[in-house]
């Protein structure tokens, strides 16, 4: 036989080029396991072909590609080399003599001959006139070796009929596989026959079937099917979709009629229809534009955020003036537990809308937005369409948690997908993926909540009216506990409300010893952790009453978790106060500085951010610029080093508001004047001393007021920003406006101020006090 083979080893290339060289003769044989790279003479069959190299063909691919005709059989004997290439020594095997009687031979080529058709007629080979050059063998051996080759063996199959050398065996064990292939392609056939028939089977079913639906609807009488389909057209009807959609719908429709009931197909599209139907394209509920009831409601069910409820009757004011306006995107911005999506359900309640909450931290996927395209497996509208379903109207108070933690990767970037969500100008055709056609959510009221608004993208921001939230002060806390959380945990609990009492003073210990936030959720769970121990000596009947006051607040709670600042005994040297904002509320920070002999290095300790450390430099760039109008010694900086350390150095500190803190500090330790303990500064400071505005102001003032500071010096261009700041916390605290540098010194060293450097105080009682400080101050100067 002649036939065409594809050469990869380099070893066996070697060889072919060998050959080529020399007679063109190769022996070829087959491995015992085709997973062996590199044989050795054991992985070899000893049977195999002798052939001949008729041409040869390099591919683009390294690969060889020859034609070799088989010339005889051969056994190798033995190996003389393995490499570059194997060499053997093989003897040629020819087939003995058959001593069977023709008779015998006729019989075994007959029958072989009439496998062979059969498995033809099955369709097995595709060679052409295989039949014809197979009906002109009578010799046993070749007849079997012809048919081994068109087969499809298995190498070890195949293997086994070449080493058969009697030819009648031969043909007798290729009557075997004959024998095996024609049963098995009998089996294969029935399969396909049975087949064939169930399809015939579900055509003739479904035939039937319209027959009876005509037959059906010619008697008035209608199928479950045909009921779905009427049912689904009325629920369309009175769904009042716009035209668009209901177009889109009776479309679907005319699918599902023409659809086999049990497809995959009807399936979706029944799915995609109930989705359709029971959307509220045209049901809203009726605004309650009661302003004075809608205020009562607010107040009921939060303490104090008077600026968030006066913009939530300002919006129903405004609704009441113009009946169609398109829904603000309000996005409540403050620390976790001040009230932020508790104060959603409430506008929910004072407007007479449904309330819809989903929670957007961590999503990545912008399907969770738009919906998956209905070619997906298990494909559903996005998480708005949802809402706007479960609401049940189409102008529900939708809030959206946690907006600062939306994420992005490569199945999109949601952010991008609330733009349309939130934007009033494209929000009246929303299109979701699933659904295909727009939806109108002009009507929502939108409320997102966040913890920070730096994570949020500035085009999503600039959508949303932002309301900042920040913490509570002591006394709203106690306000809040008093009023909300003590009467909902005692309810909790099922204590009677007489049986327990806390005392303002036990509930301000709880406050500033026992949590550290801006908001009250710790505190409801320390009200709650007091209050199951009290349900437990009522239950064990130990008790009737209790009273909580600072005496046994630790009994029920434990030691303190937070202690508060230790206070300063005397003004000292070389310290000052500086107020920060945390995420949980403001905090006060004690900056020290000490000098000691060195070359002018400047030390930073504890922890500082980047920011810090640059206000610091430029602290003390400022210090020495004005070092004769300080009276500091001019050689003092070059034969001194400072260092300047901010306690609790586990805690990451940064931030743009301890430059005039540093300044003041640096100042004290060069001048030797002490800095007076209770007065706080923020702010920072320029080269040239000018006190730069922070933000935090609110958060930063109940620091220094928790703290005891009597005075609290701020940037001059803060002043604006003190509407925000409670009256109750500005009442005992002097606020001094600083434009420079100057003025904060003042403050600090209690300096007699002069109209030059001298800050702007902000109440007429402020201003008398300041007075009578002053006339105090020149009376013990006099004496």
């Amino acid at each position: 036989m002649v036939l065409p083979l594809f050469v990869g080893r380099e070893i066996s290339i070697k060889a072919i080029e060998e050959a080529l060289a020399g007679n063109r003769m190769v022996f070829l044989a087959a491995q015992r396991s085709s997973e062996v790279e590199s044989p050795e003479p054991d992985d070899i069959y000893t049977i195999g072909s002798v052939g001949t190299i008729m041409r040869m063909l390099k591919l683009p691919d390294g690969r060889v590609k020859i034609l070799v005709q088989g010339i005889a059989k051969g056994r190798i004997t033995s190996f003389q080399q393995t490499a570059p290439y194997h060499t053997v020594r093989i003897e040629k095997v020819a087939d003995p003599a058959p001593t069977e009687s023709s008779l015998e031979v006729e019989a075994a080529v007959r029958t072989v001959k009439e496998l062979m058709g059969k498995v033809v007629a099955f369709g097995k080979f595709t060679v052409p006139d295989i039949i014809s050059v197979i009906e002109n063998l009578d010799d046993p051996g070749r007849l079997a070796d012809m048919i081994a080759s068109n087969l499809g063996l298995k190498v070890e199959t195949a293997q086994e009929v070449l080493e058969i050398l009697n030819p009648l065996q031969r043909l007798g064990k290729i009557n075997d596989l004959l024998t095996k292939e024609v049963d098995v392609l009998t089996v294969q056939q029935k399969i396909q026959s049975e087949a064939k028939g169930e399809m015939d089977k579900t055509q003739r079913e479904y035939f039937l079937r319209e027959q009876l639906k005509a037959i059906q609807k010619e008697l008035g009488e209608s199928d479950e099917r045909a009921e779905e389909v009427q049912e689904f057209r009325n629920k369309i009807e009175e769904a009042a979709m716009p035209e668009k959609v209901a177009k889109e719908a009776e479309r679907q429709l005319k699918r599902l009629e023409k659809m086999h009931p049990d497809s995959a197909e009807a399936s979706t599209v029944r799915t995609y229809l109930e989705w359709l139907v029971e959307l509220p394209w045209n049901v809203a509920t009726k605004d309650k534009l009661d302003l004075i009831a809608a205020k009562k409601v607010l107040d009921e069910d939060h303490y104090d955020l008077e600026r968030v409820k006066d913009r939530i009757l300002e919006y129903l004011a405004v609704r009441k003036m113009k009946e169609k306006m398109k829904g603000p995107i309000l996005c409540f911005l403050g620390p976790p537990g001040v009230g932020k999506t508790s104060l959603g359900k409430s506008i929910a309640r004072a407007l007479g809308r449904e309330f819809v909450r989903i929670s957007l931290g961590g999503i990545r996927d912008e399907a969770e937005i738009r919906g998956h395209r209905r070619t997906y497996v298990g494909s559903l509208p996005g998480r708005i369409i949802q809402g706007i379903k479960q609401a049940g109207t189409n102008n529900p108070v939708f809030m959206m948690d946690e907006i600062d933690k939306v994420g992005m990767d490569f199945r999109g970037d949601p952010s991008a997908a609330l733009l349309e969500v939130l934007d009033p100008e494209q929000n009246h055709s929303f299109s979701d993926h699933y659904l295909g056609v727009p939806f109108d959510l002009s009507n929502v009221m939108f409320i997102m909540t966040a913890n920070q608004i730096d994570p949020i993208p500035a085009p999503l921001r600039d959508r949303m009216e932002i309301i900042d939230i920040s913490g509570y002060t002591t006394e709203e806390k106690v306000g809040i506990a008093r009023n909300y959380l003590i009467p909902r945990q005692l309810s909790e609990h099922g204590v009677k409300t007489g049986k327990v009492a806390f005392t303002d003073a036990a509930l301000d210990l709880m406050i500033m010893q026992y949590t550290r936030e801006a908001g009250v959720r710790n505190l409801e769970r320390e009200i709650a952790n007091v209050l199951r121990k009290i349900a437990r000596k009522l239950a064990e009947g130990k008790e009737k009453r209790f009273k909580i006051t600072p005496s046994n607040v630790n009994q029920y709670l434990g030691i303190p978790k937070f202690l508060p600042e230790a206070e300063q005994e005397q003004d000292e040297v070389g310290v000052a106060t500086g107020l920060a904002w945390t995420p949980t509320g403001g905090d006060i920070i004690r900056i020290e500085a000490t000098l000691m002999k060195g070359k002018g290095a400047l030390t930073l300790t504890g922890h500082l951010g980047d920011v810090m450390k640059e206000s610091a430099h430029a602290a003390l760039s400022y210090i020495r610029s004005k070092e004769k109008e300080l009276g500091i010694k001019s050689d003092l900086f070059a034969k001194s080093d400072i260092h300047i350390h901010v306690p609790a150095g586990a805690i990451p500190k940064d931030g743009p508001s301890a430059g005039i803190t540093m300044a003041t500090a640096l100042a004290s330790l060069l001048t030797g004047k002490a800095v007076r303990r209770d007065v706080a500064m923020t702010g920072e400071v320029t080269l040239r001393g000018r006190v730069l505005p922070i933000g935090g102001l609110k958060e930063k003032i109940l620091a220094a007021k928790r703290a005891g500071m009597k005075t609290v010096v701020l940037p001059k261009r803060n002043e604006k920003d003190l509407e925000e700041v409670p009256r109750h916390v500005q009442r005992g605290l002097d606020l001094v406006f600083a434009e420079h540098m100057d003025a904060v010194l003042s403050a600090a060293f209690n300096i007699r101020k002069t109209p030059s450097v001298m800050a702007k105080t902000i109440t007429k009682t402020q201003r008398e006090k300041q007075r009578k400080r002053a006339r105090i101050a020149s009376t013990v100067a006099t004496v």
